[in-house]
């Protein structure tokens, strides 16, 4: 299944994606029987609701499909996407998660993850503009896998921590060098405003496959600039939430980007900065591609 955030009457509302077109989640809930959501609800109460029987909501969505023509909401291409989970309770990201990326910044290998936050405010949809060269000359781009917790879990072992898991999506973790290494935190350079393009849909699992063998790719202006597998991870899906499930609890429709490779713009000679009127993409097999205009 894949679910997506789409704009309806100035509010957003969960759809699912059949082939091109998406179906309303909650008029297909209703339809099939099941108890529906709050008119408004988002994908993170959907998970709230659901994440533990998304098999079930993925039947209500195809029953839709054959049976509940007003269910559809429109085709995919024709309506405006937003981050597929836009209120998070935590957006958690990790650095220096590839070996190739640990050697660019001239690091030691880390021994625990490195473990940073972002907002929600930093959440944007996979085809809107990131509007950040105003507050920075030093723009970067981090093509990266973004897992999606659809159950609460508090101190999960490795072997169970995939179980935690609602889906993946694409994300770009946009970065503002420069307020980056202000100090000696990262939050500035990685928390403005609208920077974080993520999407296109949360892709449940059983249509990904294994998450920890995925090809990543990431381009500027139709040039690759970065190009790994999710299989090159230092620290694995399972084994990152694990760890941070140990200090705190994981919620439904909570965001843990896994970190990305080699190729980033400030570590190039030159850098590549990225610009007003660039074009950034990020692609992931089986999961999607993001595209996003900088201005």
């Amino acid at each position: 299944m894949r679910l997506v955030s789409y704009r309806s009457d100035d509010a957003w509302r969960t759809g699912a994606v059949l082939g091109e077109v998406v179906y309303d989640v909650d008029a297909a809930l209703i339809g099939s029987g099941m108890p529906g959501l709050a008119p408004r609800a988002t994908t993170r109460q959907l998970l709230c609701a659901y994440g533990h029987m998304l098999g079930d909501v993925a039947a209500a969505v195809r029953h839709a499909a054959a049976e509940l023509p007003s269910a559809q909401a429109g085709g995919v291409a024709d309506l405006q996407l937003g981050a597929p989970v836009g209120d998070p309770e935590k957006v958690l990201c990790i650095g220096l998660n590839y070996n190739d990326h640990v050697a660019e910044t001239g690091r030691a290998l880390p021994a625990h993850p490195d473990v940073f936050a972002k907002f929600a405010s930093t959440l944007i949809g996979p085809h809107d503009e990131i509007r950040c060269a105003q507050v920075t000359d030093n723009l970067d781009f981090e093509g990266e896998l973004a897992v999606v917790i659809g159950r609460p879990g508090r101190d999960v072992a490795p072997h169970a921590a995939l179980d935690l898991v609602a889906g993946v999506m694409v994300l770009n973790d946009i970065t503002a060098r420069d307020l980056q290494y202000h100090g000696t935190q990262w939050l500035a350079g990685k928390a403005v405003d609208g920077s974080t393009p993520c999407g296109p849909a949360l892709v449940t699992l059983d249509e990904v496959g294994d998450p920890q063998n995925l090809e990543l790719a990431t381009r500027v202006n139709g040039v690759q600039v970065q190009r790994s597998n999710t299989k090159h991870m230092i620290f694995s899906i399972a084994g990152l939430i694990s760890y941070i499930s140990r200090f705190l609890t994981l919620s439904p429709g909570d965001i843990i980007s896994t970190g990305t490779p080699e190729g980033i713009g400030s570590k190039r000679n030159p850098p590549l900065w990225l610009g007003p009127g660039d074009t950034v993409e990020v692609e992931i097999e089986r999961v999607g591609t993001l595209r996003n205009v900088v201005r």
